[in-house]
């Protein structure tokens, strides 16, 4: 049997978002590397995150190639 969940979902024209202020002077300053630790595996990944979004045009096996081959 199907479950059918009756909470409140969100989409973009639901959230706000506001801008945060900045002490960098330039675009130029900023720092896009980030450092993730997997609880599970023990692993560790530290690079720039990308991640394509769930649409049918955008998230396919070619993009997933493109993002992790090219790498």
């Amino acid at each position: 049997m199907p479950r059918i969940e009756n909470d409140i979902k969100l989409d973009f024209k639901d959230v706000l978002l506001r801008p945060k202020r900045s002490t960098l002077k330039s675009r130029s300053e900023v720092d896009l590397m980030r450092s993730f630790s997997f609880r599970n595996s023990k692993g560790s990944y530290r690079g720039i995150p990308i991640i394509a979004a769930n649409m049918d045009t955008v998230g396919t096996f070619e993009m997933a190639c493109v993002i992790l081959c090219e790498s």
